[in-house]
């Protein structure tokens, strides 16, 4: 028999199987509330997302069943991995003997409000590392190779991440990476939606409204994150999605006729006409060898030599994931016995129908029992008194990531790397 435990977390009610303790707050943000916690059956510490609100409409009930059904699908080292997921009692009136009744399933998941996910717990984000040091040739070497690693796993199961960014990055303390954060991912449609990903790392192809796009969006998006290491700040820090187009222009020049050529709306296609004349700009003023302090994280020309096939106005001529991996920048950790694909694609069907709410609740009561492998037929038990949210409190008034506590985690650590290298990463 399951027992539930109640915690109050950042005035949030959370309520977890007694599997899991010392839950402290990591992250707060609009989709959900994080917290790390101690796994008392595999001794490992995880992190918990409680998803908030995940039914308040159609659009998040989607984006909760697409997050909850790729983490179940994408396994990978370089990937977040879910290793539990669970339905609490009370808030989200637990199904428990309905399998022997449909209309009793139907009526009671009906009721369904909060879904919390289980997965790796890692010490810190790509951005947080940004922010406190210069990263050294080193690391950002070896972040790109397990980047490039797992997007080449994610588009092999037909999957585009579409927000790829570095708080979306996890680190730990063995330099291990591993890309979260699904909930945008989508596959190649005939149509897709064009305001994804976060300003800085957008692609060219989704600023000019194209109607269709692929899995170099994605590449886009890493070659920003791989050049932001390298110079320790973003390379296209945007105002507006104008400016970031611009911002652009600069450095790669005008947009060849083909790119042009695809460009949906008049408005759009206005602008870009009506820029200037701009030849590209030699990657060397991009990457110089030293900053105002006389100091640059290591770069040569191997590494600018990828990023300019990575960066490339047309993604039909983008490198891809796999064929990045075989550059001679990554040579030192190229190993493609050890770079696996997905065994199948993944099935986007569920996207091709308009479900309603309720019928997103089904779907996902259906993936949870499907992950456990068990069908629902005890009751749990309900330990603390109850204690509603606090209502003064909220995400515009909390800082997600000021009260962080980083548990020592056992890892394989990073054999290729230098032990000098595993002491500079101290997080």
């Amino acid at each position: 028999m399951a027992e539930f435990l109640r915690s109050q977390i950042l005035g949030t009610t959370f309520e977890t199987t007694n599997r899991y303790s010392d839950l402290q707050p990591v992250g707060l943000g609009a989709f959900g509330l994080v917290c790390s916690a101690y796994d008392m059956i595999t001794r490992q510490p995880v992190a918990i997302k409680k998803m908030m609100k995940p039914f308040s409409n159609a659009t998040l009930a989607k984006r909760t069943y697409r997050e909850v059904k790729l983490l179940k699908h994408l396994r990978h080292e370089n990937l977040i991995g879910l290793s539990d997921i669970f339905i609490s009692p009370l808030e989200d009136v637990y199904v428990a003997s309905a399998m022997g009744d449909s209309n009793e399933l139907f009526a009671r998941v009906l009721t369904i409000g909060r879904s919390y996910l289980v997965t790796d717990l890692l010490g810190t984000d790509l951005n947080r590392l940004l922010t406190s040091k210069p990263l050294d040739g080193k690391f950002v070497q070896y972040f790109t190779y397990q980047l490039l690693r797992g997007l080449k796993y994610i588009h092999s199961a037909g999957v585009i991440h579409r927000d790829l960014k570095p708080s979306n990055i996890l680190i730990n303390e063995n330099c291990d990476l591993k890309i979260c954060d699904f909930g945008l991912a989508r596959l190649q449609e005939p149509q897709m939606t064009g305001y994804v990903s976060t300003r800085y790392y957008r692609a060219p192809e989704i600023m000019l409204t194209w109607q269709k796009y692929g899995m170099q969006v994605d590449i886009w998006s890493a070659g920003c994150i791989v050049a932001e290491m390298l110079r320790g700040k973003p390379l296209f820090p945007g105002k507006d999605h104008i400016n970031q187009f611009f911002l652009i222009t600069d450095a790669l020049g005008n947009p060849p006729d083909e790119v042009i050529e695809r460009i949906c709306t008049k408005t759009t296609l206005d602008l870009v006409k009506s820029l200037p004349k701009r030849q590209p700009a030699p990657w060397a003023t991009l990457f110089p060898d030293s900053d105002e302090n006389g100091t640059y994280p290591f770069h040569n020309q191997t590494t600018i030599d990828l990023l300019g096939e990575m960066l490339i106005f047309d993604p039909d001529k983008r490198i891809s994931a796999a064929k990045a991996l075989e550059h001679p920048y990554l040579s030192v950790y190229h190993d493609p016995t050890d770079e696996p694909v997905a065994e199948q694609l993944f099935d986007w069907s569920f996207s091709e129908v308009a479900h309603s709410i309720d019928e997103w609740k089904i779907m996902i009561y259906t993936e949870v029992v499907d992950f456990h492998d068990i069908g629902p037929t005890e009751e749990p038990v309900i330990t603390e008194p109850f204690l509603s949210p606090d209502p003064s409190l909220s995400p515009e008034v909390l800082d997600p990531l000021g009260q962080i506590q980083t548990q020592s985690m056992v890892t394989k650590s990073a054999e290729t790397l230098d032990q000098d290298i595993l002491q500079y990463l101290q997080i």
